[in-house]
């Protein structure tokens, strides 16, 4: 990768369509390096102009210096090719191209973008876009933006890189965040990513001293595999990487042959990933400002639950409600910050968690130090949350001015959050600003709040330990879709447990082998384009004798007859039938992007209707895989329900780190599918009933 610092701290830089006229794209970059003091030497080139303003214009690019560090290109689509090629020529390092209809503008538009990531390789560029609004940096006051720029310098102080695939976003977020009084290090708006991407410029911010959270929206990334790197580097770095990736609802990029495909789509594949590296995923545009608060202005958030001072039995109602829905856990107090909080308490108020003040604090204020401070003590507790009622300012001025002093003389090593219930409420906004400078987010809600931080909790609550699996390589793996008969003889060896089984070419080799293994037995279908064979008809169970089974074997035959006409079958799979158990499934996929995930669920119409599956990396540990297990929504099944005994969740924790190991050691397997996989009374393990492959060719 070129230096990418001659884009994002040039020493130098030449706006090329440099323009007098108020609202011209050259003519706003101008006014906001003035605006921002650029301390470096500005050169605009106008083939039309002797000057603009106070400063002399070039005619054309070959009159430039040679070495500049960056050009702003404020000109149309059709001229930026060949200003790079002069550009180039007079090595300047780096070019932020604000113009669009290149990849997004048909054939023409790609040929161009081409020769743009072309000319920056040969020539060692750095080139931000096309189709983007820039950058601004706010630790040395460099804007490269047609976009209004306030002069907002850093000055030291912790900031928030913004990276955004979209412009329009990137300058959203940033007024979001200056709304908010959080300092922005650097923001860039990647735009179609010709010659540099997202990637780019996390690594950047990873090392970038003024930076301590990192803010993205991006809709696709280029190099999955580097993000991921660089956020397991920004979480070993101290590093918080806040995420809004749009795409939960698109269907999958390309269907798949198995079940598992189709249940986890590109963007569920990502979520799990991101997530395993640290990344915090959020799911709109306010929630990622908020987190974006909360990780930035306050206490890193631990393991632990959350704790709630309210002043309203009603609320603390619906703060239970939202907080089960939510996932933000909200634990039993410890017994002694539970003597402590009873010894500051008046008799008529019950410690509990929410905690509902009512509204002695107006009478007696010194209780919100006094209930605070075992709290802040409790170590089950990683989080204080103050869900205030403001109302008006006579009552605002009783309630914040103790609350802030017992915060300033508590010094939590805590995040405390300052959540106000009656959003519009007229009080001196000196308050907020009081809080803040205490390292207090203030949120207008307690339902974003709790939405906030349940996030951040999620990330320090995940296990992100790897197991130390051994990669298993299968010998001589096929391409294409393997039938089940040839998927259970590769997958046997590596503990996947199946029923006893052989493929049979004949009614008279079926009954042999059905004498072997004992009867009853199932009859099925083997074909590799016959993925689906129970539509077929092609499974036949529970045949109990020879002649059944000679009756199944014509039954059998007949339907695939009639429902694929001159299919030629590999044989027939005769097994022993099962006994009855709790139906699973368990897939795997090695995505082209991301990588190797694996799929736990229930089957059956559970699979099909209700979806409670879990998405998981294919390399955790026994424990995680149970922990897993019983995030399921039906996982009380799991652990015996209504006199049903317990299930051999071990067992199935095994087969899925086995198949974790077999994905790891054949990176050419797409996906696996175990359906379904029968789960027995603890000890008695679990058998999968069915396997289908798909291996790349």
């Amino acid at each position: 990768m070129p230096d990418i610092a001659r884009l994002l701290t040039p020493r130098s830089v030449v706006i090329v369509g440099a323009s007098p006229t108020p609202g011209a794209l050259g003519a706003s970059v101008l006014a906001n390096l003035e605006r921002h003091r650029f301390a470096g030497d500005i050169h605009l080139i106008n083939p039309k102009r002797d000057t603009i303003g106070d400063r002399p214009c070039l005619k054309s690019i070959e009159e430039l210096p040679f070495g500049v560090d960056a050009a702003v290109l404020a000109i149309p689509g059709p001229a930026v090719v060949p200003a790079l090629h002069a550009l180039a020529a007079r090595g300047v390092g780096a070019a932020v191209l604000f113009a669009a209809g290149f990849a997004e503008g048909g054939e023409e538009g790609l040929a161009a973008q081409a020769e743009i990531a072309r000319i920056a390789a040969e020539h060692d560029m750095v080139i931000e876009g096309p189709n983007c609004l820039g950058l601004v940096n706010y630790v040395d006051g460099i804007p490269l933006t047609f976009v209004e720029t306030p002069a907002a310098r850093l000055d030291g102080a912790p900031g928030i890189g913004i990276v955004s695939q979209s412009g329009a976003m990137a300058v959203v977020l940033g007024t979001i965040l200056m709304a908010k009084q959080l300092g922005i290090s650097i923001s860039v708006s990647t735009g179609n990513e010709a010659a540099s991407g997202a990637e780019d410029y996390v690594e950047h911010l990873i090392g970038e001293p003024n930076t301590r959270v990192i803010g993205m929206i991006v809709e696709q990334f280029r190099n999955p595999a580097r993000f991921l790197a660089l956020a397991n580097r920004a979480r070993a770095a101290g590093k918080t990487i806040v995420l809004l990736h749009p795409g939960k609802s698109a269907a999958a990029r390309e269907s798949a042959a198995t079940h598992t495909g189709a249940m986890a789509g590109d963007w569920d594949v990502m979520r799990v990933m991101v997530e395993r590296a640290g990344v915090v995923l959020v799911d709109s545009l306010e929630e990622l400002g908020d987190v974006l608060d909360i990780a930035l202005r306050a206490r890193p958030v631990g393991c632990g639950g959350t704790a709630v001072l309210a002043e309203s039995g009603a609320f603390k109602a619906l703060t239970l409600d939202l907080c089960e829905a939510i996932g933000l856990a909200l634990p039993a107090l410890a017994d002694a910050t539970v003597a402590a909080m009873r010894e500051a308490l008046p008799d008529f108020i019950p410690v509990s968690n929410p905690m509902d003040l009512t509204a002695q604090a107006l009478v007696d204020p010194d209780l919100y130090r006094r209930t605070l401070a075992p709290l802040l003590a409790d170590e089950a507790i990683a989080a204080v949350v103050l869900a205030i009622i403001q109302t008006d300012q006579a009552t605002a001025a009783r309630k914040f001015p103790p609350i802030i002093d017992a915060i300033r003389g508590l010094a939590p090593d805590k995040p405390v959050i300052f959540a106000g219930l009656d959003e519009g409420a007229e009080f001196d906004p000196a308050y907020i600003a009081d809080l803040r400078a205490l390292g207090v987010p203030y949120f207008p809600s307690a339902d974003r709040a709790f939405r906030a931080l349940r996030q951040l909790s999620s990330r320090a609550e995940r296990d992100v330990a790897a197991s130390p699996l051994t990669p298993h390589r299968l010998d001589s793996l096929p391409s294409g879709i393997i039938p089940e008969y040839r998927a259970k003889q590769l997958l046997g060896p590596a503990g996947i447990p199946f029923p006893a089984g052989v493929l049979a070419r004949s009614v008279g080799e079926a009954q042999a082998i059905a004498a072997r293994i004992g009867y009853p037995v199932v009859l099925k279908a083997q074909a590799s384009a016959l993925s689906h064979k129970s539509d077929a008809g092609g499974v036949i169970l529970g045949l109990g004798d020879a002649d059944e089974l000679a009756e199944g074997w014509d039954r059998l035959h007949a339907n695939i007859a009639a429902h694929a006409p001159g299919l030629a079958l590999d044989g027939v799979l005769v097994e022993a039938m099962g006994a009855r158990g709790t139906e699973l499934i368990v897939g795997a996929r090695n995505d082209p992007d991301w990588g190797p995930v694996i799929l736990i669920g229930f089957g059956g119409v559970q699979a099909e209707l209700l979806k409670d599956v879990r998405l998981l990396p294919h390399d955790l540990t026994h424990a995680a895989v149970l922990a897993e297990l019983r995030a399921l929504k039906g996982a009380a099944l799991l652990e015996g329900f209504r006199g049903s005994p317990p299930l051999d969740i071990d067992a199935v924790a095994d087969l899925v780190c086995g198949l974790g190991a077999v994905l790891a050691g054949n990176p050419a397997i797409r996906e696996i599918d175990l359906n379904p996989v029968i789960a027995y009374p603890r000890g008695e393990g679990v058998v999968a009933l069915d396997a289908l492959m798909l291996v790349k060719g």
